[in-house]
This record gives structure tokens, C-alpha cells and sequence, in this order.
């Protein structure tokens, strides 16, 4: 193996925003299914809260503070097991899209600066890897005018047979 210098030139965009895109949606997923059952939990809690104020002022529901909201919050603390999931799919989607616009922006302002990361590559020698030095052989290769090439370019469709003498 030979290690050769150099510097890296540009970075590809698109990679970047979909990395940025996968961590932003990973880091929303978890964040959304803590804030979903935070909201669950809470909704629940405020029932009881108001059950409990409502019995001890005698006051009406509907008069309490969120009272006109005892039907959201009764749905939201007994389907937790949708709201979850949901609340996590929402934020997955918004972290993910913010985070492939972050990354996409990074990738750009770097391929604009004009200081390049050094880095450090390793070449396999031919000597020491016999498939390297064939592969490297394989695609350097000039092809020949009239080879046929490609699907079905031999006789039969199929692409690796050799072309018949009566062409």
C-alpha cells in the first residue's frame, strides 16, 4: 500500500443533504416520541387536575381553565398509542428536512472556500493485490470499433457471447 497526499476538492451536495437528511430525521425521531408521550402523559394529568379542581370548587367544568378542551385531551390521553408514533413521524420529517438543508448548506459553503481539507489516500500496489492490477487493467482498456456491447449484443440476447462468423 502507498499513502498519497492530496486535497479534497469539493464535496458531493446531494450526499450531504441526505447524511444531514438521516441524522436530522434519526435525532427527530427520538426527540418526537419523547414530546409525544410528554404530551400523552400531560394531557392525562391535566384531566385529573381538572377532575379533582372541579370536585373540590364544585365549579362546572367548562368553566376551568382548558375546560372547552376536555374532549382533545380525553382523546389524547386514552389513544397515546397513536399520538406517539405520530408526534415522531411530524418531527422526524421537519428535523429531517431542516437537517439535509444544513447539510447541503455546509457541502456548498465548503465546495465555495478556498481552503481544502488535506487528505490522505491509500493506493494498493499491483504487485501485492493481483485483482487490483486486473480490474485496473479492465476499465483503462480502449474498446474496439465494432465490438458489439451491451444487452443483448451477442446472438440470443445474450451479452457476453462472442459475435457469430456469419455477421
Amino acid at each position: 500500500m502507498r499513502l498519497v497526499r492530496g486535497r479534497l476538492a469539493a464535496v458531493s451536495v446531494r450526499a450531504s443533504f441526505v447524511a444531514g437528511m438521516w441524522v436530522g430525521a434519526t435525532l427527530g425521531l427520538v426527540i418526537g416520541s419523547i414530546l409525544g408521550a410528554l404530551l400523552a402523559w400531560s394531557a392525562g394529568t391535566l384531566l385529573g387536575w381538572q377532575r379533582d379542581l372541579a370536585f373540590t370548587l364544585g365549579v362546572a367544568r367548562g368553566l376551568l381553565p382548558l375546560g372547552d378542551q376536555v374532549a382533545a385531551l380525553r382523546w389524547l390521553s386514552s389513544n397515546w398509542f397513536l399520538v406517539i408514533p405520530a408526534a415522531a413521524a411530524g418531527s422526524a420529517v421537519i428535523t429531517g428536512v431542516i437537517g439535509g438543508l444544513i447539510g447541503a448548506l455546509l457541502a456548498a459553503v465548503y465546495n465555495r472556500s478556498p481552503r481544502h481539507a488535506t487528505v490522505v489516500v491509500e493506493i494498493p500496489d499491483a504487485v501485492d493485490e493481483p485483482t487490483a492490477g486486473a480490474a485496473a487493467d479492465a476499465t483503462t482498456r480502449r474498446r474496439r470499433a465494432g465490438t458489439p456491447r451491451g444487452r443483448g449484443a451477442g446472438r440470443g440476447g445474450s451479452p457476453r457471447a462472442p459475435p457469430s462468423e456469419d455477421q
